[in-house]
């Protein structure tokens, strides 16, 4: 299943099952799971592992080093999981030293065509990264996130689970799980409620969310102290996945509601 025109590297470990297309290049350290589908001219370097099942289409440049200046050529992987559809000139990089030295995408991921992944961002599993988006090195994007065409992530951005991003936004601080963030320099702007209920959260639940929503925007006292008070005074699950989100360790503020 490994088309003639295809240049594969001494060393690289292709499962069976995999089909290699026209004018491909896998590198030596490069190992290819079961049912994975290199359409044609994708290039898969470095030390880079694709999960069973995954579909990189053509033009993308996956496991290249970092566009990091602080890389010296120290070793770094990157590691891609089950299922995801890589679509047309997208690029993802391997990790850094300095940034624990690997960069992973999770499974179910939809990553359309010219986004960007960089060294060490962390992606969780049924992510979407709209066309021509950009996600910096050091980010963290957790499970259902959904990020708009044409946006930036800046580095050390943390997302939360089942946030939403909207199209031509710059995104420069953390944004609390089930958030909506949009305009051009990325505000705080309610919930992702459309995905909520897509996701069948119960009405209490979203109902709940609603009510913390509006504590974190109006409330008392510092962000953090109000908070600090959701997590006293709320049963909701989902209310203590913010709460737990907001008092973790951060290298960024946080987008506060506006």
């Amino acid at each position: 299943m490994i088309h003639p025109s295809a240049v594969i590297e001494d060393g690289a470990q292709i499962d069976p099952s995999a089909r290699i297309g026209p004018f491909c290049v896998v590198g030596p350290q490069v190992v290819i799971g079961p049912d994975v589908v290199l359409k044609s001219h994708v290039v898969v370097t470095g030390d880079t592992e694709v999960g069973e099942g995954t579909v990189i289409f053509s033009f993308a440049v996956i496991g290249e080093v970092p566009q990091d200046l602080k890389f010296k050529g120290e070793a770094s992987r990157l590691v891609i999981g089950k299922r995801n559809r890589i679509r047309e000139h997208v690029t993802m990089n391997c990790g850094t030293e300095g940034g624990g030295g690997v960069t992973r995408i999770g499974d179910d991921g939809l990553l359309m065509a010219g986004c960007h992944i960089a060294h060490d961002a962390l992606l969780g599993d049924r992510v979407i990264v709209v066309n021509s988006a950009a996600v910096a090195g050091h980010c963290i994007i957790e499970d259902d996130v959904i990020v708009g065409g044409l946006s930036g992530i800046h580095q050390f951005v943390r997302i939360g689970r089942g946030a939403i991003i909207g199209a031509v936004t710059m995104v420069t601080n953390d944004v609390i799980p089930y958030g909506l963030v949009q305009a051009p320099r990325g505000e705080l702007d309610g919930l992702n409620l459309v995905g909520l209920k897509r996701r069948g959260v119960s009405r209490a639940d979203i109902t709940a969310l609603r009510a913390a929503f509006q504590m974190l925007a109006q409330g008392d006292g510092t962000f953090h102290d109000r908070a600090e008070r959701l997590g006293r005074e709320s049963e909701s699950a989902y209310v203590r996945e913010i709460v737990d989100f907001v008092m973790g360790d951060s290298d960024r503020s946080f987008l506060t509601p506006r």
